[in-house]
């Protein structure tokens, strides 16, 4: 067996990483906007990352290529403008995802520093963070597979350690049932922190590097989904019943930290803060890896072929320009705005990677209700997220509009400069 290989512990290690990253900065975004509420949206945007697995799991095992979501959607719906904005779009979300990831990466950093410095510090561990990801993915999928493993395998003890320990303090009197009032708030945080689910896409992108593909894929995806929303839904319970809401909502960007003080005193505040500091650097680490081999792909589709650039160096050109974009928007973007414009970019793309998995469920051997619903479910989703930015922060829409225009127009001039057929 190839070194280059992963198996199943490096790719879970991976997928979980990338996931549970975005708790860090997710945590304190829902509790402000979904209150008592927040396990209960937990469990509901886990619900749909659920049921869209069911089409990543069988376009993968179809399709095993480091391409992953942009593969899927050029199969199913050609090369055309509406899968190429939508390839665009992805890489547009990953670089917010990324920036989501980042700044949890300072706010929880700066807790090591005097209050006089943390504002420089933030900046710095921002960029640092993102420089050392980018060196790591230039080495190979093995090494990025085993340093994945001890570090997820560090945070979870953690934080499972937190849970245990949290249990005990409990005060029920903070989670009271949410009224039906309150659901649309508890609806709306589940559409917005959507982003902190999203690190199982990036399964798909080790398909060419995994041992036994077809066998191990489909049992990644599902224990990766199943673990995490279980793991989400016990810290929201622990964290909503250790401390009074105002308190917790005080220390929204490092939530966990300060709860974990009066769970495991101080020395557990640090050790919760290292946890989140590793957990964020995993998750960008998983996220760069999976967008560094998209990215030749989105090459490939383009006539960029081995005669031009070869497929080594198309990665790190991708690897380079997403780290490069990232480092800009991670220091100067506020996280809220951040966790909702990336939400909605998924949702659009999830919707559309359905859509792809019914139209070829001969082929993927799926059932298309499935994905059907799972794209209805998706579209909803944004709308609804769509909605509650337009009533609480509209130039958060805005940006989505552009983000979408500047796709389809990079798609027409592409088109228009080599003097091609435009196709939908």
């Amino acid at each position: 067996m190839s070194s280059k290989k992963i198996g199943f512990w490096s790719v879970w290690a991976l997928g979980v990483g990338g996931i549970v990253g975005g708790l860090f900065p997710a945590l304190g975004v829902v509790i402000q906007i979904a209150d008592a509420g927040a396990a209960l949206a937990f469990a509901i945007a886990g619900t749909i990352a659920l049921i869209t697995t069911y089409a990543y799991a069988k376009l993968s095992v179809a399709h095993p290529c480091r391409g992953g979501t942009v593969t899927f959607l050029n199969q199913a719906f050609g090369l055309g403008l509406f899968s190429g904005t939508l390839n665009l779009l992805l890489w547009f979300s990953y670089v917010i995802m990324l920036s989501f990831y980042l700044q949890a990466f300072g706010s929880y950093g700066i807790s090591l520093f005097t209050a006089s410095t943390q504002p420089i510090w933030k900046h710095l561990l921002i960029s640092l963070a993102i420089l050392g990801t980018t060196g790591l993915n230039l080495l190979t999928a093995n090494y990025i597979g085993k340093s994945q493993i001890w570090i997820v395998s560090f945070k979870l003890g953690i934080l499972i350690l937190f849970i245990t320990l949290g249990s005990s303090h409990i005060d029920f009197s903070h989670l009271q049932p949410a009224s039906v009032s309150s659901l649309q708030s508890i609806f709306a945080g589940a559409m917005v922190i959507f982003l902190s689910y999203e690190g199982f896409e990036l399964i798909a992108n080790t398909a060419e590097d995994l041992v036994n593909p077809k066998y191990t894929l489909p049992r990644v995806y599902y224990s990766v989904i199943g673990f995490v929303i279980l793991l989400y839904v016990l810290i929201a319970l622990v964290t909503l019943g250790a401390e009074p809401i105002e308190l917790i909502l005080a220390a929204k960007d490092y939530t966990l930290a300060e709860v974990a003080k009066p769970i495991m005193g101080q020395f557990g505040s640090v050790l919760m803060t290292i946890a989140a500091l590793l957990s964020t650097l995993s998750a960008s680490n998983a996220t760069l890896y999976g967008s560094a081999r998209f990215s030749s792909v989105i090459a490939k589709s383009k006539g960029f072929d081995g005669s031009e650039i070869n497929g080594r160096d198309q990665s790190s050109i991708g690897l380079f320009i997403t780290s490069g974009i990232t480092l800009i928007i991670a220091n100067f973007f506020d996280i809220s705005r951040i966790s909702t414009m990336g939400s909605a970019g998924f949702l659009l793309i999830f919707a559309a990677v359905n859509l792809a998995n019914a139209r070829m469920h001969r082929y993927t051997k799926s059932k298309q209700w499935i994905s059907l619903l799972g794209a209805g479910i998706c579209l909803v989703a944004l709308g609804m997220l769509i909605w509650f930015a337009l009533q609480t922060d509209p130039q958060t829409v805005w940006v989505l509009v552009f983000m979408v225009a500047v796709a389809i127009g990079i798609e027409v001039i592409y088109y228009l400069s080599k003097k091609r057929q435009l196709h939908l």
